[in-house]
């Protein structure tokens, strides 16, 4: 069985930042790499315009653009939040519904571009007050059965599948996913499986897989680096701050083309759940995960649909990508 294997837009977004390219430019480095798809990011794209409607005519410039040199386009993933912090609690509801419109709107974009695959999230990060306990994801588990299930009977009316993602503190590991999947019973609602996403809940990988395989409907392929926060030197990242980073000389974030051609990449650190590791993004293969067990796992269960590349380390994000997509291959053809 070959491997179905293309990229995130992601993988290459800091070309993106820099100006270097454009979204067009990363659809025909993935078609020149032999990529079977590519799945879209909003990152550094402007999907929406000024006053929140949908930029269709980016979307129809992308959808020619991929006929043209026969690349599909799989999954549109994007980051939303459908709950809210406790001090906004008498304003949920409404909140609530302009996040469901706004997701609604980029499906629209979405389905111009000729994606059939929709990923959105019901929380992304931690929740919105950092309370990632199991009695606080009960509480907000109808919310997120509701989300799913709206967002699900809109998106088969555009013919989209839809998925969830094991992603960031709180909406992760695969029991809390396969729930919620399982509770909002809809046929175009599937999974989108990190396999190195577990890591943040400090949930083992290949046993995460194992059990979330047979609900996938894309899987994002990455690796990472393990190590003690002890261990490291101290900068801030993802669910991590270092109570000494102030005695340290902190670099501005890249706001402009011109600032991003000169930053000086930071680590990428992610902290974890538990508060004593740290995760790096690493090129596929190299990194602490088992990817040879990961991607065997896969293989065997007779996954064919789309498998995307994400890397997000602070090599060269071309390299980076390049050499992941060719030891991805190298593995799947052995094991």
């Amino acid at each position: 069985m070959a491997m179905n294997l293309g990229i995130s837009s992601y993988c290459l977004s800091k070309k993106l930042y820099t100006k270097e390219w454009t979204l067009f430019d990363i659809m025909d480095w993935a078609k020149a790499h032999d990529c079977t798809h590519m799945e879209v990011v909003p990152f550094g794209l402007p999907i929406l315009n000024e006053d929140g409607s949908g930029n269709l005519e980016l979307a129809k410039q992308v959808a020619d653009h991929a006929d043209k040199i026969d690349l599909k386009l799989s999954a549109f993933s994007l980051n939303a939040h459908l709950v809210f912090k406790k001090e906004d609690a008498d304003h949920k509801d409404e909140l609530y519904r302009k996040e469901i419109n706004r997701i609604e709107t980029i499906m629209q974009v979405a389905k111009t571009m000729g994606c059939y695959k929709f990923r959105n999230d019901v929380c992304s990060g931690q929740q919105p007050d950092g309370i990632n306990t199991p009695e606080q994801f009960e509480e907000d588990f109808p919310t997120f059965v509701k989300g799913v299930q709206e967002l699900a009977d809109y998106a088969k009316t555009l013919g989209l599948s839809t998925t969830l993602e094991n992603h960031g503190l709180y909406v992760n590991g695969a029991d809390r996913v396969i729930r919620i999947l399982r509770a909002a019973n809809r046929d175009n609602v599937g999974l989108t499986v990190d396999v190195g996403n577990y890591l943040c809940v400090d949930e083992d990988p290949v046993t995460n897989v194992s059990k979330a395989i047979k609900y996938a409907d894309m899987i994002h392929l990455k690796d990472f680096y393990i190590r003690d926060n002890a261990r490291m030197l101290p900068q801030n990242g993802m669910y991590v701050q270092f109570p000494d980073t102030p005695t340290l000389k902190q670099r501005p974030y890249p706001r402009t083309p011109e600032e991003w051609k000169t930053f000086i990449p930071s680590f990428g650190y992610v902290g974890t759940a538990a508060g004593n590791k740290i995760l790096r993004g690493a090129i596929i293969g190299q990194g602490d995960m088992d990817l040879w067990k990961i991607i065997s796992i896969i293989k065997h269960s007779g996954y064919d649909k789309e498998i995307s590349l994400e890397f997000e380390g602070m090599e060269d994000c071309i390299a980076g990508t390049y050499y992941g997509l060719e030891t991805a291959r190298y593995i799947w053809d052995r094991v």
